[in-house]
């Protein structure tokens, strides 16, 4: 039977978990696990997780207050414990680990197909694109948002239930073995790997160290497990060669197992274009425009390819995939001009990506305006990235740019080396600013570009134009 709330025991706890039970009964159940005291539910169980700005042992009292029945805590703490007799209080050495441990020993009590996508860029709209194909024919478990990381991906699975089907995880990092750790949690059937490229540079150093952090998915597969790996990518390719894992390929090129062929660009509708795969063809609809995602519905073909989909549900999936908030959105401003929203994130790779389809989607006397902010996490590569940035601007052809951030005078250096007109380059120093900059200018058949780190908050320009255009 799949494990569920309700009816796993503390004693099956205490065994996923290695702790050791300090108080409490080893035959009380739990009625769902929770990391945060806001949001427990009575009869719970509270982790308590220690971050940078909060630690968890600090809200057990008021976790207690709120219902929780059972409690984790790391070795030696000793916070305030309410006396209740009936408390179930197990210690691990590390509570985070205990988190990981728990939720892989819960997605292996479960008949569930696991697919696992990580990359540079991409990997979010893969999993969507995934998990819609997927849904035409299974139960499927996709983590919501960016609960990617080692706190987000196991809080995903807990919500694997009896009657779950196939699962589609995104996997993020920020530092070496977070990867290999997450794959250990996860212990996925299916694995794909998007690209490579500089981002979160922070915890690696260089992009090769992105390279060794995401094939890392590799080395902790099971070796029944599929691999999948973008194959136009050659220093993903190359990375990932050392370790002799069976891989399939997807990607533009030819020479892939799994690639597009006879591509058509019907601007803002999107593309028409067929994916192969050991000589059949599937004519696919894709309702979502950008060249980028093109290859991330190649990427989510080739998963669920290895889940068992069958061809129709291929073509019905990605035909009835919409795109995400904030990932290339196009959106018409309201007094006219259209709004391209792909301020979720950024690095250099996916701004290069997005760049390069805005003249698809620009309108015949339209012109393109571009707001940029920085780019986080580049490390050494920052000033260099920022610079090559606002060059890509000015090679786009754009009529107006405007940037913001502390690196927004290094874009608009790459801007003018690149023959950019100074008297349209401009830098804004807030939301607001950016907003009546761009908004001044635009016209009815005006195409607006906003992209930025996650952390610039873009979003703000968005709603802003949305209410003045």
């Amino acid at each position: 039977m799949a494990a569920r709330w309700g009816i796993i025991t503390a004693g099956e706890i205490l065994s996923a978990l290695h702790g050791e039970l300090i108080g409490g009964s080893r035959e009380a159940t739990f009625a769902g696990l929770s990391t945060d005291s806001r949001e427990i539910i009575p009869g719970s169980l509270f982790l308590a997780l220690e971050g940078e700005r909060f630690d968890g042992h600090d809200f057990i009292g008021k976790a207690v207050d709120k219902g929780a029945t059972g409690v984790v805590m790391r070795k030696g703490r000793r916070p305030d414990l309410p006396v209740e007799k009936n408390l179930v209080v197990i210690t691990v050495s590390d509570t985070l680990k205990a988190l990981g441990d728990l939720a892989g020993w819960w997605r292996r009590q479960h008949e569930v197909l696991v697919a696992a996508i990580t990359g540079s860029a991409g990997k979010t709209t893969t999993k969507e694109m995934t998990a819609s194909i997927l849904g035409q024919s299974w139960r499927v478990l996709k983590n919501k948002g960016n609960f990617n990381n080692l706190v987000g991906l196991p809080l995903s699975l807990f919500a694997m239930e009896e009657g779950h089907q196939r699962a589609v995880l995104e996997m993020g990092m920020n530092r070496p073995g977070e990867i290999g750790r997450l794959t250990e949690i996860a212990d996925p059937d299916v694995g794909l790997i998007t690209n490579v490229a500089r981002a979160h540079l922070e915890g690696v150093g260089n992009v090769m160290g992105v390279a060794k952090a995401k094939v890392e998915l590799l080395e902790k597969m099971r070796p029944e497990g599929e691999v999948i790996l973008n194959g136009d990518d050659d220093l993903l390719m190359k990375a990932a060669a050392p370790l002799g894992r069976k891989v399939k390929t997807y990607g533009m090129g030819p020479g892939n197992d799994i690639t597009a062929r006879k591509i058509r660009s019907l601007g803002r509708a999107g593309f028409s274009f067929e994916v192969n795969h050991l000589g059949k063809t599937m004519e696919i609809r894709l309702r979502t425009p950008g060249i980028q995602n093109v290859s991330n519905a190649i990427a989510a073909s080739a998963v669920a390819l290895c889940l068992k989909a069958l061809p129709e549900h291929i073509v019905q999936g990605l035909g009835q995939f919409e795109g995400l908030p904030g990932r290339f959105r196009v959106r018409p401003l309201p007094g006219g001009g259209t709004l391209v929203d792909d301020t979720y994130n950024a690095n250099p790779f996916s701004l290069r990506a997005a760049l390069s389809s805005l003249k698809d989607l620009v309108e015949e006397s339209g012109r393109i305006l571009v707001g940029l902010g920085e780019m986080m996490e580049l490390e050494d590569e920052t000033v260099p990235a920022h610079i090559e940035a606002g060059g890509m601007v000015a090679e786009l052809g754009a009529h107006y740019f405007v940037a913001m951030g502390e690196h927004a005078r290094e874009m608009i250096e790459g801007a003018l080396k690149k023959g950019f007109p100074p008297e349209r380059a401009d830098v804004a120093a807030t939301h607001d600013e950016m907003a009546e900059k761009l908004g001044r200018l635009v016209r009815k058949r005006d195409l607006v570009f906003l992209k930025g780190s996650r952390r610039v908050g873009l979003e703000k320009v968005v709603e802003r134009l949305m209410v003045k255009c």
